[in-house]
């Protein structure tokens, strides 16, 4: 972009921009919290990294911290698990199961429907719907000569669509009582022994970066040290109000900031079709919602929350914000999860090659290519869980 034409913001430095950054983040989060909407704390930081970003900000979530973030996600979500969720899975598993499953290929079904009729160019659909490891979806994309620009951000309107979406079922329809959600005591009293074992766990579980090849993996590690430690009756998970504020702030971050005017400028025409193609996604899911509340008798969020097409860091923001099942949220996303991350990058390059086959040819992808990309995508993850 020649400097005649830079955005305001390109014109600061780095420094600048991180401060105009937070100033945005408390206006909007505040902005949030008063009109009473659950995850405020992340949806304010997601809302400024967007204005940020589109007005010139250059800057990213270091990896470091957005590991950190992903620690403390993952200790939020062990501290929903109770053995309550073992039985609950263990007893409904089959329904889980095909509740995720028909969620991935309705995903992938309507990826191959929109790009057959060609609402959107080529395979891009088939490579931005699915719900879950977005770095390794682009980078698929790219090597499978799909629009990635197009398909990042597909997959990160989605991530917002769904949080906001969430949010205000979460206010407006199901009526969760405002005071209960966001009476929030910044520094109350600290259980310091849990505390230190909670910042254990964070640390340790930044071990999982010297595995490479796996998306989240701090996340997935803080997760399942934290589980099995909270089940078992070992140690508390202690997060209080200005901790988890911290690891909201970078996930809204993360997201906000990846809404570029080099990606905007990429993507402008085919939003009607990109935001056509995600509410499809999230009102097949509510359909979903609404058949588990049937069957099962949940309440409405819970089943709202549990199929949501997601992202896990932000459901699970979404979920501790409100009064839900969460155990039973968490044992849903979490399968789906990592269903996605074992199954979703072969599915979607079956049915890419589906559609491609009546287009001309397209090039071969060895599962060797795969593993590959979804190693490099490990290495180059910044955070995203969605």
């Amino acid at each position: 972009m020649p400097a005649s034409r830079a955005l305001p913001l390109a014109k600061l430095s780095l420094s600048v921009q991180w401060a105009v950054l937070v100033a945005i983040s408390v206006v909007t989060t505040a902005i949030l919290e008063w009109v009473r909407l659950p995850a405020a704390l992340m949806l304010g930081p997601m809302m400024a990294g967007i204005l940020t970003a589109t007005g010139g900000g250059i800057m990213r979530v270091p990896r470091l911290p957005m590991n950190f973030a992903q620690a403390v996600i993952g200790c939020l979500i062990a501290r929903s698990f109770t053995s309550e969720i073992l039985v609950r899975f263990g007893a409904s598993w089959p329904l889980f199961l095909v509740v995720v499953v028909t969620i991935v290929i309705a995903s992938v079904a309507l990826g191959w429907l929109i790009s057959t009729l060609r609402i959107m160019p080529g395979t891009t659909a088939v490579w931005g719907l699915l719900p879950g490891a977005a770095p390794v979806m682009i980078l698929m994309a790219e090597a499978y000569g799909a629009d990635a620009p197009l398909v990042a951000f597909i997959q990160y309107l989605r991530v917002v669509f769904v949080a906001i979406t969430a949010s205000l079922i979460a206010r407006f329809w199901v009526h969760v009582p405002a005071d209960a959600a966001h009476a929030m005591i910044w520094f109350p009293p600290v259980a310091w022994l849990s505390l230190l074992a909670t910042l254990l766990i964070i640390a340790v579980s930044f071990l999982a970066l010297l595995v490479p090849g796996i998306p989240a993996g701090v996340l997935i590690a803080a997760m399942a040290i934290g589980g099995v430690l909270h089940i078992g009756g070992y140690s508390a998970i202690e997060l209080p109000p200005w901790l988890l504020a911290a690891g909201y702030a970078l996930v809204g971050w993360n997201t906000g900031l990846r809404f570029s005017p080099k990606l905007l400028s990429a993507v402008v025409r085919a939003l009607p079709q990109s935001v056509f193609s995600i509410v499809v996604m999230i009102a097949f899911c509510g359909g979903l919602a609404v058949l588990l509340v049937r069957i099962i008798g949940v309440d409405p969020l819970t089943a709202y929350l549990a199929t949501s097409p997601g992202g896990v860091d932000s459901v699970a923001i979404i979920a501790a914000s409100t009064k839900v099942d969460t155990s039973f949220v968490m044992a849903m996303q979490t399968v789906r999860f990592v269903l996605i991350l074992v199954a979703g990058p072969a599915l979607s390059l079956f049915v890419a090659r589906l559609v491609d086959g009546d287009h001309g040819p397209a090039p071969e992808l060895s599962p060797t290519s795969v593993l590959q990309i979804e190693r490099r995508a490990a290495e180059d993850d910044l955070g995203d869980l969605d």
